[in-house]
C-alpha cells in the first residue's frame, strides 16, 4: 500500500506537500475568520463570498500560461518558486495580522496574489509526479496523494481553529508560510530527477500561444481526458451542497451549530475513507471506465437523498458517502489523464483542468444559491443531483470509449497531437 513511498524523490515531495497541504487547508479557514471579525454583520457575506472569487478568478487567468510552463522549464524549479511565493503570501498576511489591519482589501489582495502563485504550482507538481516513480507505481502514488490531501483538509482548519482560539489568527499564516519552507527543502534534497519527456525530433516549444493552443487541441481531441474533465464538472455544478448546509441544520434537520459541524465535516470523513479504499485495492480495479461513471453517479444519487432527508444521521451518510464516492472517481480520473497523457502536456493538461475543477464548485455553489433563493434548499439539492444523474448519463452515452476502459488500455495518442 505504501510501495510508491520506496522512491526517495517521492517520498520527499509527499511528506513535503502533507505539511504544506496542512498548511494551506489551515490558511483558508483563517482568511475566512479574519475577514468575519472585520467587517459589519450586514457586509460579512458578501466579504466571505469575495475570498472565494479573489481564490478562483487567478487560477482562471493564468491557467494556460501555467500549463505551459509546467511543460517548458524545469518543473521542479518552478515548484521552487512557487513554494516561496507562496511562504511570502503566508508572512505578508501574519504582518497585517499581528499589525492590527482593519480593513478587508489587503486580505482579498494577498488572497489572490496566494491563488496566482497555486495557478503556477499545480500543474508543475501534478506534472512532476509521474517522473518521481515509474509507471506501474503511479496508481499507487496518485492514491497515496489523495489520502494526503484529504487528512490535510480535516486536520488543516481543526489545527487552525485550535491555533486561533489560544493565540491571533496570525499564527496560522505563520504555520503556512513555514509549511512551505518543508516543501522548499523536500525539493532541493531531490536527485536525478528526470527531464521532461519530449516528441520525437521535437524541441519544446517554449512560452508561446501556439504551445497554448496545442495544450487546448490535445485535451478536446483526447476522449478520455475530455469527458473525464466534463464529469468533474457538472458533478460539482450541479450536486454542490456545502453552500446550503447552514440552511439546513438550522431549518430542516434543527441540528444546530453542532450538527452544522458533523455535516461540514462528513465529506471529508467519507473521503478520507473512499481514499484509503483505493489506497488498498487500485491495482486490482481492472474496470476503471465503469467504476468512475458509478462513483459519480453514487455521488449524485446521495445528493438526491439528502435533498429528501429530514433524519440527521440519514444526512449525515449521505454527505459521508458522497465524499467517498468524490475520492474515488478522483484517484481514477487523475489517473486516467496521467495515463493518457504525454509527458510533455501534463502541464498544459493540468492547467486546462484546472478551469474544470475549480470552476464548477465555485459556479455550482452560486446556481445552488439561486434555486434555493427561488425554490428552497431541498429542491435545489435535489434538483442538482438528478442534474449530476443525467450529466453522467449523457456523458457516458457519448464517450464509449469510457465506458470501455480497462487496465491496460492506457495509450497515448500522439497522432492527436
Amino acid at each position: 500500500m505504501l510501495r510508491a513511498l520506496r522512491h526517495r524523490n517521492f517520498r520527499l515531495l509527499w511528506i513535503g506537500l502533507f505539511v504544506s497541504f496542512t498548511g494551506s487547508f489551515m490558511q483558508l479557514a483563517a482568511i475566512l475568520w479574519h475577514v468575519s471579525l472585520l467587517v459589519p454583520p450586514d457586509r460579512k457575506a458578501i466579504a466571505l463570498g469575495m475570498v472565494g472569487l479573489v481564490r478562483v478568478l487567478p487560477i482562471i487567468i493564468f491557467s494556460l500560461v501555467s500549463g505551459v510552463a509546467a511543460d517548458v522549464l524545469d518543473r521542479r524549479k518552478l515548484m521552487l518558486v512557487t513554494q516561496l511565493g507562496g511562504a511570502m503570501v503566508g508572512s505578508g498576511l501574519a504582518a497585517l495580522a499581528f499589525a492590527g489591519v482593519t480593513v478587508v482589501w489587503p486580505i482579498h489582495v494577498l488572497a489572490a496574489v496566494g491563488a496566482a502563485a497555486s495557478a503556477f504550482d499545480a500543474p508543475a507538481r501534478h506534472a512532476l509526479v509521474p517522473m518521481l516513480v515509474p509507471r506501474e507505481t503511479l496508481p499507487n502514488a496518485i492514491s497515496l496523494n489523495t489520502v494526503m490531501v484529504q487528512i490535510a483538509q480535516v486536520g488543516g482548519p481543526a489545527l487552525g481553529g485550535i491555533i486561533i482560539a489560544v493565540g491571533n489568527v496570525g499564527w496560522a499564516y505563520i504555520f503556512n508560510a513555514i509549511s512551505f519552507m518543508v516543501v522548499v527543502v523536500a525539493l532541493a534534497m531531490m536527485r536525478n530527477v528526470p527531464a521532461t519527456e519530449r516528441r520525437a525530433g521535437q524541441a519544446a516549444d517554449g512560452m508561446s500561444i501556439a504551445a497554448a493552443r496545442e495544450g487546448l487541441r490535445f485535451v478536446f481531441r483526447a476522449p478520455m481526458i475530455r469527458s473525464t474533465m466534463l464529469l468533474d464538472f457538472f458533478a460539482t455544478f450541479f450536486a454542490s451542497a456545502t453552500a446550503l448546509l447552514p440552511i439546513f441544520a438550522q431549518d430542516i434537520l434543527h441540528v444546530g451549530p453542532r450538527g452544522y459541524g458533523w455535516l461540514y465535516a462528513a465529506p471529508a470523513v467519507g473521503a478520507s475513507l473512499g481514499s484509503l479504499a483505493m489506497l488498498r485495492f487500485v491495482d486490482d480495479v481492472t474496470r476503471r471506465g465503469p467504476l468512475l461513471l458509478w462513483a459519480v453517479a453514487g455521488y449524485g444519487l446521495a445528493t438526491v437523498v439528502f435533498g429528501i432527508s429530514t433524519w440527521f444521521w440519514v444526512s449525515f451518510a449521505c454527505l459521508a458517502f458522497s465524499g467517498a464516492a468524490d475520492a474515488v472517481s478522483m484517484v481514477i480520473r487523475n489517473l486516467v489523464r496521467q495515463l493518457d497523457t504525454p509527458d510533455d502536456m501534463r502541464g498544459r493538461m493540468t492547467g486546462i483542468n484546472m478551469v474544470f475543477f475549480m470552476g464548477g464548485p465555485q459556479l455550482g455553489e452560486l446556481e445552488a444559491g439561486l434555486v434555493a433563493n427561488w425554490f428552497g434548499a431541498r429542491l435545489s439539492v435535489v434538483t442538482g443531483g438528478i442534474g449530476c444523474l443525467i450529466a453522467t448519463a449523457a456523458i457516458a452515452a457519448a464517450t464509449p470509449q469510457l465506458r470501455r476502459y480497462r487496465t491496460g488500455h492506457e495509450t497515448v495518442r500522439r497522432a492527436d497531437l
